[in-house]
């Protein structure tokens, strides 16, 4: 049998954008194994926001019904200074007719089992070490090494994180994940709802906390603050309460809601520069393993998703791996670059310790007409999946 007839996928990584490349392909007719080495998929990680680009993709693996029965429709968003003044507000209604679908949010677990839930029997390998991958190539199939097992495959999907062991392997050249000089703090607090269902996120000098409701007693409560890199400590949450909790309310009672074992810290990580392709030989980059990027655009796990989507429709039917991976790095380089260095640009505005900076950006924003707040994020929300092949419909 020729080579490009088995069409086997080792998909590396069960995060959001593995589980989602690992759907795409079986619903594009693949037989696909998930290697992931946690040993279970732990309920780890805080909220998202899913703008409707990523709504899109997920609709396209048939899950939109089920995200929306667990999401939130945010009513809205906005931006405000510590002192609890709006610079900026946005109505979900005006989301909805500019991008034609609302901003849902979610908890990070509700989304990975949401995903794990539409995959086969024994398609995820928990408890999995990829210590070694070989591309493989036009007339040779890929493999990747599991401790001490050979796994041969058609093809395999690198979805193994900003600090991705695949693309140290195959992109020798490329440098290391490189720290943005800020970090993030998340959490999922039990709360009462806000009542407004909307999010918000709150700029001082570099420094910014959001608020975004993720259920009914469940606020996703996010900061970043300039810092050094360095190994989260026992005592962050007393670093969070310093920093934001003389700033408007609710942060305050927020921050007291917050359980010290709840709370997970990151140093800001992006891959830069950016590659110029995401596959070599049978192998793809996907998600963070591609394209991690400053999270400034709320697109991070949107992104990873529609990789996966434009990943299976290229791979879909007999054509062989390499063109598909081919049309998948046509489709997506350019995207990503682009956004990344928006959320760049973002980044330098919003974590800048200049008083002068922080001040002209806040007039800059307080002055812009509200119906313009969304205008920046066109180039993200506007995306649309590719037309899925008969194959992939079916």
């Amino acid at each position: 049998m020729d080579v490009e007839e088995r069409r086997s996928a080792a998909v590396v990584g069960g995060g959001v954008g593995g589980l989602a490349a690992a759907v795409a392909l079986h619903r594009a007719g693949w037989d696909v194994a998930v290697h992931e080495r946690a040993p279970a998929l732990e309920p780890i990680g805080a909220g998202l926001i899913l703008w409707p680009n990523a709504v899109r993709a997920l609709e396209v693996l048939g899950l939109g019904d089920g995200l929306k029965a667990q999401a939130v429709a945010l009513s809205g968003s906005g931006v405000r200074r510590p002192d609890g003044r709006w610079l900026s507000r946005t109505d979900g209604d005006r989301v909805v007719s500019r991008y034609g679908g609302p901003q849902l949010a979610i908890v990070r677990a509700g989304l990975t089992e949401l995903l794990a839930s539409a995959l086969p029997p024994g398609c995820l390998r928990l408890g999995t070490t990829v210590t070694d991958v070989d591309e493989g190539g036009p007339d040779r199939r890929a493999s990747i090494r599991c401790d001490d097992r050979l796994v041969p495959a058609d093809l395999v999907v690198a979805a193994d994180g900003v600090n991705s062991r695949v693309r140290r392997a195959l992109w020798p050249m490329q440098p290391p994940a490189e720290y943005c000089g800020y970090v993030a703090w998340r959490a999922v607090v039990r709360a009462p709802a806000t009542g407004s269902g909307a999010a918000s996120e709150t700029w001082g000098r570099a420094e910014r906390f959001g608020v975004v409701p993720v259920g009914p007693d469940q606020i996703y409560v996010y900061a970043t603050a300039n810092a050094p890199a360095r190994t989260p400590r026992a005592d962050e949450l007393s670093e969070l309460r310093t920093r934001f909790g003389r700033w408007h309310d609710p942060i305050p009672a927020l921050l007291d809601a917050i359980e010290p074992g709840d709370l997970l810290r990151h140093d800001i990580l992006a891959v830069r520069p950016s590659l110029r392709g995401l596959h070599r030989g049978r192998v793809a980059l996907l998600g963070d393993a591609a394209h991690a990027m400053e999270p400034n655009l709320g697109q991070g796990a949107g992104l990873a998703i529609e990789d996966a989507v434009v990943l299976a429709h290229a791979m879909a039917g007999s054509a062989p791996v390499a063109a598909g991976l081919a049309r998948y790095d046509r489709a997506r380089t350019g995207r990503v670059a682009r956004l990344a260095r928006q959320s760049r640009l973002l980044g330098r505005l919003t974590q800048s310790p200049s008083a002068t900076v922080a001040a002209v950006r806040d007039a800059t924003v307080r002055l812009a007409p509200d119906r313009f707040a969304l205008r920046g994020f066109d180039a993200a929300a506007t995306w649309r999946p590719p037309v899925p092949t008969t194959q992939e419909q079916s």
